[in-house]
């Protein structure tokens, strides 16, 4: 493997960024990590949960010319293309065999990128002229679609990343000493609160926007920490029959038989690291937790006496400024992921349609991977409840009713 390529420019931009600008930055910084990178760490299958690195590479390129030189321009599809980068006709474990070489992969995708940038900014009239092109949508979500990815290929070098050598060897690893949860919340009154967003920039789920009725809640000023999660821990957190479990969580912690979060490693002295994208760091006591699933966030929240909040409980409360640490850690709901009313699939149904199953949890905010240009209160991100992989984390909820101080 060649020399480890740095995430570091995420976050780095604002909002004033025009989209083809992110999606520029986007396509750089992808090919530099496929350049960075030898074949076997491109084609190598990191996570089971996880693709590939060169096949995120190979699927954004596919994506961008579908969408321009397939979709409006007519221009034939390559069938092996297809069949190679659109997840439904590649099952994640057979990806890795069908990859080409780090060298071919590089020199298609560039020129697939360097011909949606100039299509995007000085488009033919067929382009011009089509209702995708409105208002700069498909430039948008093109970026936003590229964004995504990227922080997905964090998760797969985070997970690259857990094979380095023992923490204790690098001194990295430090004791950190748990903590209670604090009794530090912010009460959102019971009323009505507009969520979601009819913003070009929204994705299909997130609209149309509406008004809610909520009833009072009291919400933590911050997501629960590592040190608050290492309390729970060492007070047999994660004992399968314990009464903080669901009959589903418990089921999976005997069949996995996990004990600490997923970005975190314990050495023989009972020190901690976390494993992020970077490589290893010092487990900071007052980070947020991240790599944990919806299973034990939902067993944590009830061990503590509180719950998860509802997706439209924490956007009303963030967008009233109420949360800190936003945009730290994505952060686990208690809801399923479900249409609005008057939703319409846009542009095409396979982003949302087959997730509303009632099996993919929603979670809000972000990770210190996501781009700054997706943190937006309306934005849900949806896993199933048992997946780890993408940094999420929790904030407790008690109704308004409860005493927790």
């Amino acid at each position: 493997m060649r020399r480890q390529p740095s995430p570091s420019s995420i976050g780095q931009r604002d909002q004033r960024e025009g989209p083809l600008d992110a999606l520029a930055r986007h396509q750089a910084w992808g090919l530099a990590l496929a350049r960075q990178l030898d074949d076997e760490t491109l084609r190598r299958q990191y996570h089971p949960e996880l693709s590939p690195i060169g096949w995120h590479i190979g699927h954004c390129a596919l994506v961008e010319r579908y969408w321009i030189d397939e979709s409006i321009l007519g221009s034939p599809a390559d069938p092996d293309d297809h069949a190679l980068y659109f997840p439904e006709n590649n099952a994640k474990e057979e990806r890795a065999g069908r990859l080409p070489s780090g060298d071919t992969l590089v020199g298609w995708a560039a020129a697939i990128h360097r011909l949606t940038l100039e299509r995007l900014a000085e488009p033919p009239p067929r382009l011009a002229e089509h209702p995708l092109m409105a208002r700069d949508y498909l430039a948008h979500f093109l970026e936003q679609h590229y964004a995504q990815h990227r922080e997905t290929l964090c998760y797969c070098l985070a997970a690259m990343r857990t094979g380095d050598p023992d923490t204790a060897a690098l001194g990295l690893s430090r004791a950190v000493l748990p903590q209670p949860v604090p009794p530090d919340s912010v009460r959102l009154p019971a009323g009505s609160y507009r969520v979601g967003t009819d913003d070009v920039r929204g994705y299909d789920n997130e609209g149309p926007a509406q008004t809610v009725r909520l009833d009072g809640v009291d919400l933590a000023r911050r997501p629960v920490t590592n040190a608050q999660w290492l309390a729970f821990m060492d007070a047999d957190g994660y004992d399968p029959a314990a009464r903080w479990w669901s009959a589903k969580g418990a089921a999976w912690l005997r069949e996995t038989a996990t004990r600490n979060p997923a970005t975190w490693r314990i050495d023989s002295a009972g020190r901690y690291a976390w494993y992020g994208a970077y490589g290893p760091e010092p487990l900071a006591a007052d980070a947020p937790v991240s790599g944990i699933n919806h299973h034990e966030a939902r067993a944590f929240a009830a061990w503590a006496g509180a719950r998860l909040p509802h997706e439209h409980e924490w956007e009303a409360a963030t967008q009233r400024g109420q949360l800190v640490d936003v945009g730290d850690v994505w952060e686990w709901c208690a809801n399923t992921l479900e249409p609005y009313p008057g939703f319409q699939a846009f542009p095409y149904e396979g982003y949302s349609v087959p997730w509303f199953d009632g099996n993919h949890y929603v979670l809000r905010g972000g990770s210190r991977f996501t781009d700054r240009r997706l943190l937006r209160p309306s934005f849900r991100n949806f896993f199933e409840p048992h997946i780890r992989h993408q940094f999420g984390g929790l904030r407790l909820a008690w109704d308004a009713t409860d005493s927790h101080a």
